[in-house]
């Protein structure tokens, strides 16, 4: 019992599950902005909690920002996308 308690996700705490779904996520995000050249990999961060993918840094153009979020939506397993892009 204590070894599935230690295991279980809270709200703010992912099990190593869902970390390692987290970052593969993540990867395949990054990889999504990098084979686009519309959007700058480097100037955009990408981290994943429970499938909740965060956009932050900078876009050039709302059109960039909103492919970021687009590509990342359709990325496999991302249940939702937070976009804290700015524009430069």
């Amino acid at each position: 019992m204590v070894l599935m308690t230690g295991c279980a996700s809270s709200s703010k705490q992912a099990s190593f599950g869902e970390t390692v779904d987290d970052s593969v996520i993540t990867t395949k995000v990054k990889a999504a902005f990098v084979e686009d050249k519309t959007v700058s990999a480097l100037n955009i961060s990408v981290e994943t909690f429970k499938g909740t993918v965060q956009l932050s840094g900078f876009a050039n153009t709302a059109e960039e920002s909103a492919k970021a979020v687009n590509l990342a939506r359709n990325v496999k397993g991302v249940k939702a996308v937070k976009n804290d892009i700015r524009l430069k």
